[in-house]
């Protein structure tokens, strides 16, 4: 199956990663891994040392916590699968360093529809549950779907995948 820009969406262990690893493995070429999560204590750093090992010696990655649509230009070109994970993780970077994330969402856009090669990027659905309790939750929860509705915009396709099984919403 060819993919040219694919949104994989899903909850917690939903099995989106899974699912957009596969994808990214059944296509031809390179296999770029952009890491948009930082390790700032021993349990992420473990998740991340995990993800490294499934993923296995085929992917080289990128890692890209804030200068996203920097990283997909330099690396979404043709004979080369580009993988992105996660853009709730990037969110949580913007918000924490103060980045204009409207403006980083556009140039995310962008890079997205300029890609030269397939790809594939990961977020969580984050909207589905109550309304969170706190300002920043709340805060988080909106910019993790602002992003997720700009990206869906512009990608070609978008699968949900709940329970490992995918639901096709685009494409």
């Amino acid at each position: 199956m060819t993919t040219s820009t694919l949104l994989v969406l899903g909850g917690a262990r939903s099995g989106k990663s899974r699912f957009a690893q596969a994808r990214a493995e059944a296509e031809e070429g390179a296999l770029v891994y952009i890491a948009t999560g930082q390790a700032f204590d021993t349990e992420m750093a473990e998740r991340i040392e995990r993800h490294r090992a499934d993923r296995g010696p085929r992917w080289r990655t990128v890692e890209a916590p804030l200068a996203l649509a920097g990283a997909i230009a330099a690396e979404a070109r043709p004979g080369q699968v580009v993988l992105v994970d996660c853009l709730t993780l990037w969110a949580s970077h913007l918000m924490l360093g103060e980045q204009d994330i409207e403006a980083e969402t556009k140039h995310l856009a962008e890079a997205i529809r300029a890609a030269r090669g397939p790809l594939i990027l990961v977020s969580n659905e984050v909207g589905l549950g109550i309304v969170p309790e706190n300002a920043l939750a709340r805060r988080f929860r909106d910019v993790a779907g602002r992003i997720n509705q700009a990206v869906a915009e512009v990608v070609a396709e978008a699968v949900f995948v709940a329970a490992g099984l995918p639901l096709r919403l685009k494409g």
